[in-house]
Parts: structure tokens; sequence; C-alpha cells
């Protein structure tokens, strides 16, 4: 079955343990079938791990976010980690993000993401 989201790019601000994650996340994606490509590429959906020990990470994020919808206007945007965490009621409130998820379930986002899309994979 062919879905317009066949493609995602992760990117990770912070720790280490938001690296590890964010691979976990990767593979879970790569197992239900969807194409990883480099973040600066163009990508169907973007999930950013995020960090907020600075206010210059949460702007960090911010900008790219901005940045990913002006690339690619149709794109599913997911923001997870800390900021998210923190941050959640702001960070809802940003039109250009689609989804933002906490750390408790940050390892759930590929089922989340295609739950939201209502696609099958």
């Amino acid at each position: 079955m062919s879905t317009p989201y066949n493609t995602v790019a992760l990117h990770t601000l912070g720790c280490k343990v938001n690296f590890t994650e964010t691979s976990t996340i990767l593979r879970q994606f790569q197992e239900k079938g969807i194409s990883i490509v480099p973040f600066d590429g163009l990508a169907d959906i973007y999930v950013i791990n995020t960090c907020s020990v600075t206010d210059n990470a949460d702007k960090k994020c911010d900008k790219l976010v901005r940045s990913l919808k002006n690339k690619n206007p149709n794109s599913f945007i997911v923001v997870t980690g800390c900021y998210a965490q923190l941050k959640y009621r702001k960070l809802s409130k940003n039109q250009d993000i689609n989804l933002v998820v906490g750390t408790e379930k940050k390892l759930d986002i590929p089922k989340i993401v295609i739950d939201q899309l209502n696609v099958d994979y």
C-alpha cells in the first residue's frame, strides 16, 4: 500500500541518552517500512528529540521547526524530549508542529505517528 508518508528524518538536540533513544525510534520506523533520509533532506515526517537544559536549546528547536515547515509545508513534524515535556502547552500551540510527545511516550512515537496519520504499514 502506497502512502504519502514514506520517509522520516530524525534529529537529536541534547544528551547521550537522547542520541540512544533517537536510534531506537529510527529503527522502529525502519521496521514499519518507512525509509530514513538525512535530516537536511526532504522528508515526509520529521522527529526532533529535544533537550531543554538552556533557553538556547529551546530556541534552536523552534528555529528548526520553522525551517522544516518552510522546506516542506506538508511534512508531519514531531517534537519530543525534555523540551516537549516541560513546554508541552507552548509547543502544542505552534501551528507548525503536528505532534508533541513527552518523555514517557518517546519510544512509542512511530506507533503514535502511524495512528495519527491513519495509514497502514
